[in-house]
């Protein structure tokens, strides 16, 4: 599980409730099914209008990525890829394929199978970077999902808060109910501004980070296997690859 995730979101209510008992707030008068009805099920009504059904039920596993995410260490990437080209100059690229089992990564798996399958390079290289279009492809989609939601939530708040005023304006025969019900109308100001920032657009943003650090280990399995199968030293595949790597865990990679 990332811990960043569950630790924003958790600070993020903490902060929301304490204000509210700070304030000398009680937490009932901050509760409105019916606000939460308009901007939930609003923003979920918006995004169907915007993707397709089977695109809008991929959200919940586009949030269990969000939350259980685990990136590959690029220092480790690295040091796997070389520790393969290493073998593969030893021994052949057929030796590689004894090392398959114990390769966790299915792109590290592709790539060295197709080497070892013997596939003309510029077809392996095409493969591979099929497959990282389509992965690229996927995770824009689910961010978009994420960003469509993030931008409805506000708007259908505004428009509870709309329709709440419009009700307690309809009926002000009673003076000493506007306090009350201007204050249930902004409610739901309040939570779509909640669910799109705290939930809907960071989740967004984490989608669109962890997208770039998956791309980049990619990137580098593709290079790094397309020059093991062309034969070049390992240490010169180490030193190609390690450009990818931030100067300070180069250091402490070779320190160590």
């Amino acid at each position: 599980m990332d811990i960043a995730t569950l630790l924003g979101v958790v600070g993020a209510l903490a902060l929301i409730l304490a204000s509210i008992v700070i304030g000398g707030g009680s937490f009932m008068s901050f509760f409105d099914a019916a606000s939460v009805m308009v901007v939930i099920g609003g923003a979920i009504a918006a995004t169907l209008i915007s993707y397709p059904l089977k695109n809008f039920l991929s959200v919940f596993s586009v949030g269990m990525k969000v939350l259980m995410y685990k990136l590959d260490s690029i220092p480790q990437l690295v040091e796997e890829i070389v520790s393969l080209a290493e073998t593969a100059r030893r021994d052949g690229l057929l030796a590689l394929e004894s090392r398959l089992a114990e390769i966790e990564n299915p792109f590290i798996v592709l790539g060295v199978q197709m080497a070892v399958d013997g596939t003309r390079p510029e077809v392996m290289e095409d493969i591979m970077r099929t497959e990282i279009d389509a992965v690229a492809t996927r995770h824009r989609d689910g961010k978009g999902l994420l960003d469509c939601m993030g931008r409805f939530a506000p708007a259908f708040g505004m428009i509870g808060t709309l329709m709440g005023l419009v009700i307690m304006l309809g009926d002000m025969s009673d003076p000493s109910k506007i306090g009350a019900g201007m204050a249930v109308a902004l409610l739901t100001t309040m939570y779509g501004a909640i669910a799109s920032n705290v939930f809907f657009l960071p989740f967004a943003e984490k989608l669109g980070f962890t997208n770039k650090q998956e791309l980049l280990a990619m990137e580098i399995i593709v290079r790094g296997i397309m020059a093991i199968q062309s034969g070049e030293n390992p240490r010169v595949i180490e030193q190609k690859l390690n450009t990818f790597v931030p100067p300070k865990l180069r250091a402490n990679d070779q320190a160590a």
